[in-house]
């Protein structure tokens, strides 16, 4: 598998920038340091079916885009492509003359709106995600099968647990039969003798357990099993411990500090991202580097309550509508300019290539 090292032993690297953050100018001291770059395969693995894409470090931290997939991207007008033909210049760790040959202007195009306003809208969606995770806590214990559980016993449901706890039944002495054309309902039985098989097998048990009910038997009641709470209430579980489990730590505790209860990483990103389209729009340019730094750390610091953002967020989209409209820039790029200047990059550096190895032998 190719790595970030064989690509940069074999000199096939030809672009490398800080990204992120300190490319924003709105890093702190605990910012991670993000690297994205551009290199060009080798004729015999271009041309074979081991083309490769992408190429990244374990943690993601340093990500490099095969030529074709870079441009590709550019195309697309992806922001994050975008910004890499912006960087500031303290930002730059290597860069190849043959970078020269991609003009951003080939590639901003009216697209530009839905890109960076989609990705923007993506991360109010995932601030938002957060507050319902911190306002919303599932505790660790996990429930049970048994709690999703509703006896009638003739008078009305009653939860399976306070049921049981009020006739002094235990659960395991009790055995369920199914009732025919009543999805998830059960006929009770019960018996102080261990004759049935109980509610649940095991407590980690997904579903009930059915018994071997003696003729003549009479129920106690009817039991219906809510599946589909059950199974909703598992989805939430799993993905509320995973992201226990995987969350950034420190932006959580910023979190929990400003005390607004949305991710404002995100949130601040969205404002950077519809402020970038903006610019874009207005400018023709990408502003990597940002001039409203105190304004974005602001949000980042949590100064501002969700709904008052969402709104803010809501009116510069608007905005985006009538000032892409307006626009000089292109409705989309040309697909066959930047297929020219694709083919052009690439036999530029494979002859460059070959005219190194000659020179050597």
């Amino acid at each position: 598998m190719l790595t970030i090292e064989e690509i940069k032993k074999n000199g096939w690297l030809i672009f490398e920038a800080i990204v992120g953050s300190k490319a924003y100018g709105l890093n702190t001291e605990k910012s991670d340091t993000d690297i994205r770059g551009v290199f060009v395969l080798p004729e015999g693995m271009f041309y074979s079916i081991d083309y490769i894409p992408q190429v990244s470090n374990e943690t993601n931290d340093i990500v490099y885009f095969e030529l074709k997939r870079f441009v590709e991207l550019l195309s697309k007008n992806n922001p994050n492509i975008l910004e890499l033909l912006n960087v500031p210049e303290h930002c730059l760790l290597h860069r190849n003359v043959l970078m020269d040959l991609i003009k951003p202007e080939m590639f901003l195009s009216k697209l530009c709106e839905q890109t960076f306003a989609s990705y923007a809208y993506t991360q109010i969606r995932k601030a938002f995600g957060l507050e319902k995770k911190i306002i919303n806590p599932i505790e660790k214990e996990r429930k049970s099968v048994l709690d999703f559980c509703y006896i009638y016993d003739g008078r009305e449901a009653i939860e399976a647990g306070k049921f049981f706890k009020e006739n002094n039944y235990l659960p395991q002495k009790a055995g369920l039969a199914a009732v025919h054309h009543l999805r998830d309902c059960y006929n009770i039985y019960y018996s102080e003798q261990n004759v049935y098989s109980g509610i649940v097998k095991k407590e980690e048990a997904n579903d009930v357990c059915l018994s071997s009910i003696p003729k003549g038997e009479r129920p106690i009641g009817l039991l219906f099993f809510n599946k589909d709470a059950y199974s909703a209430y598992c989805k939430k579980y799993r993905e509320y411990w995973d992201w226990v489990d995987k969350r950034n730590v420190e932006r959580y505790n910023t979190t929990i500090e400003h005390g607004k209860n949305y991710d404002s990483k995100n949130m601040m990103h969205v404002f950077r991202l519809l402020l970038m389209a903006k610019e874009i729009a207005l400018e023709g340019k990408v502003n990597v580097w940002r001039k409203d730094r105190e304004f974005l750390l602001g949000i980042k610091q949590g100064n501002y309550e969700y709904d008052e953002l969402v709104a803010k967020a809501e009116i510069l989209k608007g905005e985006l509508s009538s000032l892409y409209g307006r626009s000089a820039l292109q409705l989309s790029p040309d697909l066959n300019s930047i297929n020219n200047l694709l083919i052009e990059m690439r036999r530029r550096y494979y002859r460059s290539k070959n005219d190194d190895q000659r020179t050597e032998h």
